[in-house]
């Protein structure tokens, strides 16, 4: 396996993202957005969600594509990011053609809980997160942050700081994959007491470190350490983007998203939690033909699992520490000694 040349989700052809964030509110949004109108899909396996347009990504319904996809911080005044990418978009005279004269963006979003991290959230009347999400827009390039940026600025896990994450795949017919995560876990993303990553298997050119398996295993290591033991319930969810530039339907988009969720249990213990909303898009920028056996997407779907493993792994790794941090990163814990 090999990564595109950035090792990122902007490796697939047609992608750009744009983060912005704000410092005092420890928190901020991340955008996908794609050249064109893309197919979408989505796919939510945590028990606690938070989403707007996601109803329309279904197979049946009648709307084909999206014009950009949003993570987001917030808790549900996130969800006004997207309000603030879809007048960007507007201003590019993008969107669903409704008529000659009247296009409408469509941008599904979905948000993370980041209210209890220490950050200033008392805004006034209006949160800020539709400034965000133009701003975002506005800055989006193919060369981007990892870690404490974006939606992944106010992001945790169970016992060091989440952040955002990007990795990219090549597979063996060419087409290649990405994935955007903002880890803001219930659960961990690193073995028991260990500094080691559950993703390790899928590590390429000690993107994360290089540190493979802990050995010999902790003793701990399925110890079963949440938010719940810091008593920050709802300070959870994971969020993604799985993005190919092979041509999809929005049937074929939503299986790539149902097996990027194995990347997330193979690089968050645990995954899923009735407290965790966690959620994956997938995209299509239809690039390249994909040849219809059942081989080519068998092959695409486990690349879409291993990258996403990888960036979970990757956004926590590169989280950078702020005085008013309640919780370490990877490198102030773990990163003199393993």
């Amino acid at each position: 396996m090999k990564t595109g040349p950035l090792n990122l989700i902007t490796d697939v052809d047609g992608l750009l993202v744009g983060n912005a964030d704000d410092a005092d509110l420890k928190s901020g949004t991340s955008v996908i957005l794609p050249d064109q109108r893309s197919v979408a899909a989505v796919h939510v396996m945590g028990g606690a969600p938070g989403t707007r347009e996601t109803d329309l990504l279904s197979p049946e319904q009648t709307v084909q594509h999206v014009d950009a996809l949003v993570l987001s911080g917030g808790s549900a005044f996130g969800l006004d990011a997207c309000s603030g990418v879809q007048a960007w978009l507007r201003e590019q005279n993008r969107g669903y053609p409704v008529t000659d004269t009247l296009n409408i963006p469509i941008v599904p979003g979905a948000i993370l809980f980041d209210m209890l991290n220490g950050g200033n959230k008392g805004w006034g009347l209006y949160p800020p997160y539709r400034d965000l999400g133009y701003k975002a827009a506005q800055a989006a390039s193919r060369h981007f942050e990892l870690g404490s940026t974006g939606a992944g600025a106010g992001a945790t896990t169970a016992n060091i700081k989440g952040g955002l994450g990007s990795a990219s795949s090549v597979s063996e017919t060419g087409h290649t994959i990405g994935a955007l995560v903002a880890v803001n876990a219930l659960g961990q993303a690193t073995i028991g007491s260990s500094g080691h990553f559950w993703a390790h298997p899928f590590e390429i050119d000690n993107e994360f470190g290089g540190f493979c398996a802990p050995h010999p295993s902790p003793k701990d290591q399925a110890h079963i350490k949440t938010k719940l033991d810091m008593q920050k319930p709802g300070a959870n969810t994971t969020i993604a983007v799985i993005a190919t530039d092979a041509i999809l339907t929005k049937s074929e988009a939503k299986r790539l998203g149902v097996m990027a969720h194995d990347g997330f249990a193979r690089a968050l213990w645990p995954a899923h939690t009735v407290l965790d909303g966690d959620l994956i898009f997938a995209l299509s920028t239809g690039k390249k033909p994909l040849d219809q056996s059942a081989g080519a997407m068998v092959e695409l779907g486990a690349l879409a699992a291993s990258t996403m493993a990888r960036a979970v792994a990757r956004g926590v790794y590169h989280a950078s520490a702020d005085a008013t941090d309640n919780l370490p990163t990877w490198q102030n814990r773990f990163g003199t000694r393993l």
